[in-house]
């Protein structure tokens, strides 16, 4: 049997644990009751974004982005079709680096957008500046997973 992974609910910020045969088939969290996963990307402010980077076992995307960014808004539909692809193998997140500024700081953001990849709480790659399309969001997040 395949031990339990641990998934940090995108509402409540508890975290679960899920099955790995269960993670396809639209798990809710034990606490709130809503879905684990939505094919939306999670707002996280700074202390979400803790939780979510050192507890969920499964590898985290975060956009650090701004609401007044023009390539950010750009980005974003592609982005929110890249999150519906990549869950539930991979937790996909937003941070605004207005409300979290000093997330964009302890991040070293110098240019948004920037997504950054963490896996086991590590920050494994990034990217900085606006992908065009969800395929080459997911085709980027795959490549940089490690095997």
């Amino acid at each position: 049997m395949t031990e339990s992974r641990h998934i940090v609910c995108p509402h409540c910020h508890t975290t679960n644990r899920v099955q790995p045969d269960d993670l396809g088939n639209a798990p809710d969290c034990g606490k709130c009751h809503k879905p684990l996963f939505t094919a939306h990307p999670a707002e996280l402010d700074e202390a979400a974004f803790d939780r979510h980077i050192s507890r969920n076992e499964i590898p985290v995307l975060v956009d650090f982005w701004a609401p007044w960014c023009g390539p950010c808004r750009m980005m974003a539909p592609a982005y929110e079709q890249a999150a519906g692809l990549l869950e539930p193998q991979v937790r996909v997140a937003k941070v605004n680096t207005e409300e979290a500024q000093s997330l964009g700081a302890r991040f070293n953001i110098r240019s948004i957008p920037t997504l950054a990849l963490f896996v086991g709480g590590r920050e494994v790659a990034r990217q900085a500046g606006a992908m065009r399309s969800a395929a080459d969001i997911v085709g980027w997040v795959k490549a940089n997973i490690p095997r």
